[in-house]
């Protein structure tokens, strides 16, 4: 995620949401699908009240967050109502599912709840502050058998659909190495001198700027390559604007295929500019400014001088995959909570190889 996508969403969710609850955007048919919106928190909350509120068939029934005002000042705006307490929702048959946008402490509570109640539920990533807390919520999970995701929303980008195909076609030969980054100016900026100041609170967020951006382009390694073996890293703070909260870091990944990998992370960065990169025996690609330069020696045409452009067609975004399975549909490409808890997990085991100053064996789910 950059900078741009995140201040489209702090600047312009609220009043795509506003301007959706005109009269001309209501809507009027029978709903299919009923959800309420437990916490309100985090960075994303406008996005995706907004996606629900658009999507068609679907009722916010409610929002609730431990901090009342702040559901309040947003019900209106999308036709909901603001329980007294959290209760109300887990015993309402009528709520299918929830989405979880409270800070990451609460995670756990509200997971478990939600499992308890027979609940779908979106839970925005990262799903728990440590792995202990993760595995809790997969057994809850599990054992109610509801429908989960989170919000790995670059799963649904073209070129890393494309990539992960031609990886599996085996079109890069032997991989030696990839790389990934995710970086913006947050910290520069004071992103979070304000709004969701606790995301600069690793006791509460669970991590800070490393786990926070980091945690998307994890996902999509290990997504693409599979499980991770072992770690090491260095994560620290930068400019101390939030304390000791770390601001930047790298990390080295063996994956338990033998392949190394990079991951770079942090809010102190004015450019980004190189997003992935894949070697191999047969093939390189590189996404570069928001285009793909790709090579192989199994596809013609793919010179890696100039932008591939042939890409599959991505699926909706995270939280419409969610909506969409409440409403019946049986092929979204959800993320399961294993894979939610397995990001967490190396995530972790990153810290603390990061910490020790030493190579660390990633736990299993």
């Amino acid at each position: 995620m950059n900078l741009s996508r995140r201040e489209f969403i702090k600047s312009a969710g609220t009043a795509a949401i506003a301007a959706s609850a005109l009269p001309a955007g209501a809507a009027l048919e029978a709903f299919g699908v009923t959800v309420a919106f437990v916490g309100l928190d985090h960075i994303h909350t406008p996005q995706y009240l907004n996606a629900a509120y658009r999507h068609p068939g679907v009722r916010i029934k409610y929002l609730w967050d431990e901090d009342p005002s702040r559901a309040k000042a947003q019900a209106g705006q999308v036709g909901a109502t603001v329980p007294e307490q959290i209760e109300t929702i887990w015993s309402d048959p009528e709520v299918q599912g929830v989405v979880i946008l409270s800070e990451t402490d609460r995670h756990k509570a509200l997971v478990l709840a939600a499992a308890r109640a027979g609940k779908g539920m979106f839970v925005e990533k990262p799903l728990g502050i440590n792995p202990e807390e993760c595995a809790d919520m997969v057994v809850a999970v599990e054992k109610a058998g509801v429908t989960f995701t989170t919000g790995y929303f670059m799963r649904t980008d073209p070129m890393h659909l494309f990539l992960k195909d031609e990886v599996a076609k085996g079109h890069f030969g032997t991989i030696s190495r990839v790389w990934a980054s995710n970086c913006h100016n947050g910290s520069l900026t004071g992103f979070f001198d304000h709004d969701w100041q606790w995301m600069a609170d690793p006791k509460r967020a669970g991590v800070g700027a490393f786990g926070d951006l980091g945690t998307h382009k994890l996902d999509i390694l290990m997504w693409i390559f599979g499980d991770v073996e072992k770690v090491t890293g260095l994560i620290e703070p930068v400019t101390h604007r939030y304390g000791d909260c770390d601001e930047s870091g790298e990390a080295l990944l063996q994956f338990k295929s033998g392949l190394a990998g990079s991951l770079a992370a942090g809010w102190v960065d004015i450019e980004d500019p190189v997003k992935l990169l894949i070697s191999g025996t047969e093939g390189h690609a590189v996404i570069f400014r928001g285009q793909l330069f790709y090579r192989s020696l199994h596809l013609p045409g793919s010179s890696g001088q100039k932008p591939w452009q042939d890409f599959p067609k991505g699926p909706d975004e995270p939280i419409d995959q969610f909506l969409n399975t409440l409403a019946g549909s049986k092929d979204q490409p959800l993320v399961s909570i294993q894979d939610a808890a397995s990001r967490v997990n190396v995530m972790s085991t990153i810290y603390a190889a990061a910490a020790s100053g030493q190579w660390l064996k990633v736990p299993p789910v």
